[in-house]
């Protein structure tokens, strides 16, 4: 077995691993890299670059559907799967590079594609090396949780990373969890001709603003995905899926294919942590605001393996922290920026911040909401695409708490509210800004005018103007 020194050892090569293993390598520092299955981690492989490819083919399918609406007239659209698939593989292929091994041994880590586990305290082993580290950063990210179903565990079941491979364009496709993963890809399989049915015990988007969640149902709903709400699978044999209702119903469905995606959990087992003394549970390893391990200093986690915003940008943010803390010596700390969130499904839901109910929850009557709607936007009208709005969620002194957007782009529109947030600006500065007519983007600026409507007419300030006016 070699022997190694490293000034830092990363055990994954997902998004935060990355991110951390290039940042420090370009800094000239000694990195060791390991990566058991594949480079680029789950979002390249099976999450978010295949599923916006997939999404992106649905989409093309209902844009040949809708075509009328413009005064266009084409055929039925025809989707072949296979080829379906190959797009899918085309988009990770073009992307794979920047996340490739020869890429990062090109920037001097030394890429080591095995299982890593600790050794001591500040020791990493796999099966040809055994590193020692200063700083050792697990980057292990996560995988689909499995609900105690009864059956489930024999049946035949997918999740995000089979999904994308099966043979055959499910006749009908039962998805257990109406969160953003079940949402996004139940749309895109009924764009693309599958029966989808989703199954959720809670509500819908369960994270997202309340009226944005119901808008993106309303709108799958129009399409045909049964979305049931407050229905819970009892049990599962083979392809059968038992449901119980709300009121007491018994459902049995027929699948062709079963998907789910009712969460995910940190990847953490193998890595013998106990050998490390680094504290950690079902839900992640314990770790400070600076993302360095409680209980061993040498120890830092990035992304999903912490528990914190399982999301491929909030890992990339994280990576920040570390260099930031462990290389520069800064203070910095995970929750620092505000975390957005966007479920791609059509209207996509972007949320920034606390939602409305949270805050009037946190903050009480000093809660003011600003709100406008793509209905009143003109390019949305001219591209014939008015479903949605956007909030902007205030104190009483304009301090931005939150923000809103149920649109399509939303995910793009609303960083203009992420990066007022993340530095301080109040809702003011939304409205000194000149935007691009027509955009949809505008509609920020329109909703950060509402929030002054009450002051800029109220009596007090027509007297003003109308005093002003007499002056010469």
């Amino acid at each position: 077995m070699r022997e190694l020194k490293a000034d830092i050892a990363v055990i994954g090569a997902g998004s935060g691993g990355l991110s951390v293993a290039a940042g420090a390598a370009q800094l000239g520092l000694k990195v060791v890299l390991f990566e058991k299955h594949e480079m680029g981690g789950d979002c390249l492989n099976y999450g978010c670059v295949p599923s916006k490819a997939l999404i992106s083919a649905g989409k093309a399918a209902h844009a040949a559907r809708a075509a009328a609406k413009f005064g266009v007239s084409v055929a039925a659209p025809v989707v072949d799967w296979q080829a379906v698939k190959a797009h899918v593989r085309s988009v990770i292929e073009t992307i794979a590079p920047v996340d490739s091994q020869e890429r990062f041994e090109g920037l001097g880590c030394n890429v080591i594609r095995e299982h890593a586990r600790f050794a001591d305290r500040n020791t990493i082993e796999s099966e040809s090396v055994r590193v020692k580290a200063r700083r050792i950063v697990i980057a292990t990210g996560s995988r689909a949780v499995i609900p105690p179903v009864p059956g489930l565990a024999q049946a035949p079941y997918l999740t995000n990373e089979t999904i994308f491979s099966i043979e055959a364009l499910p006749t009908h496709l039962v998805i257990l969890g109406a969160g953003p993963i079940g949402m996004e890809l139940g749309q895109a399989f009924r764009r693309l001709g599958s029966m989808v049915t989703i199954i959720e015990p809670a509500r819908a988007l369960a994270r997202s603003d309340e009226e944005a969640a119901a808008l993106a149902v309303h709108a799958l709903r129009a399409e045909g995905v049964d979305i049931r709400e407050g229905w819970k699978v009892s049990a599962v044999n083979g392809l059968a899926v038992t449901l119980n209702g709300p009121k007491g119903e018994t459902e049995v469905l027929t699948a062709s294919h079963i998907l789910v995606a009712a969460g995910r959990a940190p990847v953490l087992e193998g890595l013998n942590l106990e050998a490390a003394g680094v504290a950690y549970d079902a839900k992640g390893v314990h770790v400070k605001a600076n993302l360095r391990s409680a209980t061993n200093p040498r120890v830092w986690a990035v992304g999903d393996a912490t528990g914190k915003a399982l999301l491929t940008h909030a890992a990339g943010w994280h990576a920040s922290v570390f260099v930031r803390n462990a290389l520069f010596k800064a203070r910095s700390t995970f929750d620092a920026l505000p975390m957005p969130a966007v479920a791609y499904c059509d209207p996509e839901v972007a949320q920034i911040g606390l939602t409305e109910a949270e805050a009037k929850t946190k903050h009480g009557d000093t809660v003011r909401v600003a709100r406008w709607s793509f209905e009143e936007n003109d390019r949305a009208v001219a591209e014939a695409s008015t479903e949605g709005f956007a909030k902007i969620v205030t104190d009483k002194a304009g301090k931005i708490l939150g923000a809103t957007v149920a649109g399509e782009g939303a995910g793009d529109i609303i960083q203009i509210v992420g990066l007022a947030m993340s530095n301080g600006l109040k809702i003011r500065a939304l409205t000194n800004m000149i935007a691009p007519y027509p955009t949809r983007g505008e509609i920020i600026k329109r909703v950060a005018g509402q929030w002054y409507v009450p002051l800029l007419f109220s009596g007090r300030t027509k007297a003003l103007v109308g005093a002003l006016q007499r002056l010469p």
